[in-house]
């Protein structure tokens, strides 16, 4: 392998494909439905309230690292 495909940060060649391999295999299998089906019964049941609040509070924290967008 070159030493440009070897870039790691956020230039890591290597870490993008197999991120990109494994997120077309889980889509594939259909993954995604079982993981939207629990996070659905997540946020319905006990810890709904919790999770909420944690959605905010990163949300909050993102908008903040934003800068003046």
């Amino acid at each position: 392998m070159a030493d440009k495909d070897k870039i790691q940060g956020e230039g890591d060649y290597e870490a993008a494909r197999k991120f990109d391999a494994d997120e077309r295999a889980f889509v594939e299998k259909g993954g995604y439905e079982k993981k939207a089906k629990e996070a659905e019964d997540a946020l319905e049941g006990p810890e709904g309230e919790d999770l909420e609040r944690a959605r905010k509070e990163t949300a909050e924290r993102g908008r903040g690292m934003q800068g003046d967008r």
